[in-house]
């Protein structure tokens, strides 16, 4: 396709989008108008949600193969799979480059498992843009061809970033209908769910819990993310980089928040995160929880962060509201920030931390700052 083409290729899908009554309308016309665009055989958008960790498809266009709906209800990829999004692309953008497709084949070497996608659908070559929306990554736009048709280039990786932030400009035009329920439960500088969202979704687990979840008793796990030294860095190098180690710790706890089915990352405010854990054990909740911790410690900002984690599936005693859980691993938390811990401790596997919890406030060894009694 030629200058010319490829220029009428993308009036018309802008023409396409604005014409969309709906969301997903909008969503397919933009999928379809990028994939006539490209010459693809298929072609998806998905979004990044970061609360949960993952790549959500909204829609499938083109030659389908089995299990690919065109618009799925849940079909979702964990962004630890694909980490491009979080990682190489967000140190791009810092170093102030701007978003760039790339181009992936199913006999590629680049990092995830795109080639393996491709190759387990007969597709062999795609490429990937990043669509940005307000400065921040909101998904992407995944073009693909399948096995005997010409491979993709960097100029059709050039022409993929043009046709991706048209795609922004569209859905930026629909994005404002849903803004005010997702303001209601987002943090505006990480784009991580709330302390709103954690109340709610803390309360539906623990009642779930409570009936014993239809075949056993379900294990709801809290972990409390406290980070260090974020003070130290708004006064040495200003709020600027304080904001941008928020986002990178943010970054890091939805990657690791993946490996955990189902899991809500979310800021509570100032340097205080928390990850709440529906179903896996409590020793998965730790695990995942010490991986959080690691990869904190190999920030380029900051000092590392304490973690504290509360869990049904550890001897803590009845958990009747939220605000116990949250007591147990706000205890939990300010004892590995007193100790320096590199490691996070568990409520329950240190009786240190339940003693410290259910204190009289106010008495030896209360927290200032705890929240609520149980």
């Amino acid at each position: 396709m030629g200058v010319d083409g490829r220029l009428r290729a993308v009036v018309g899908l802008a023409q396409a989008m604005a014409a969309a009554c709906a969301p997903r309308d909008s969503v397919r016309a933009a999928a379809r108008g990028a994939r006539l665009a490209m010459d693809g055989s298929f072609a998806a958008i998905s979004a990044w949600e970061r609360e949960r960790g993952r790549l959500r498809v909204l829609v499938n266009e083109g030659e389908r193969r089995d299990g690919e709906e065109e618009f799925p209800e849940d079909e979702s990829y964990p962004v630890h799979d694909f980490p491009e999004i979080t990682e190489f692309l967000h140190e791009r953008w810092v170093g102030g480059g701007g978003p760039h497709a790339w181009v992936d084949s199913a006999v590629g070497d680049r990092p995830g498992r795109r080639g393996e996608a491709l190759r387990r659908r007969g597709r062999a070559t795609c490429v990937v843009a990043p669509i940005v929306l307000s400065g921040r990554a909101w998904g992407e736009l995944y073009v693909a061809r399948d096995e005997g048709m010409a491979d993709f280039d960097e100029d059709d990786a050039e022409f993929a970033t043009v046709l991706a932030a048209v795609i922004a400009a569209g859905l930026a035009q629909s994005d404002r209908l849903e803004e005010a329920r997702r303001l209601a439960f987002t943090d505006p500088l990480t784009g991580l769910a709330n302390r709103r969202a954690v109340d709610m979704r803390l309360d539906e687990a623990l009642e779930e819990h409570r009936r014993g979840g239809g075949g056993g008793e379900v294990v709801v796990s809290l972990v409390v993310c406290d980070l260090n030294g974020l003070k130290k860095v708004n006064d040495t190098l200003g709020h600027a980089m304080g904001d941008r180690l928020l986002e990178r710790f943010g970054s890091v706890l939805s990657l690791c928040g993946a490996m955990l089915p189902g899991a809500l990352v979310a800021r509570l405010g100032g340097d205080e995160f928390c990850l709440v854990s529906v179903g896996p054990s409590a020793d998965e909740v730790v695990r995942v929880t010490e991986e959080v911790c690691l990869r904190a410690a190999e920030l380029e900002l900051g000092e590392g962060v304490a973690c504290g984690v509360a869990s049904t599936g550890d001897p803590i005693g009845p958990v009747k509201s939220s605000r116990r859980l949250f007591r147990l691993a706000d205890a939990a938390q300010y004892k590995a920030k007193a100790a320096r811990s590199a490691k996070p401790v568990v409520a329950g596997r240190d009786t240190a931390v339940v003693r410290l919890a259910d204190a009289e406030p106010g008495g030896p060894g209360e927290r200032r700052r705890f929240r609520g009694r149980a």
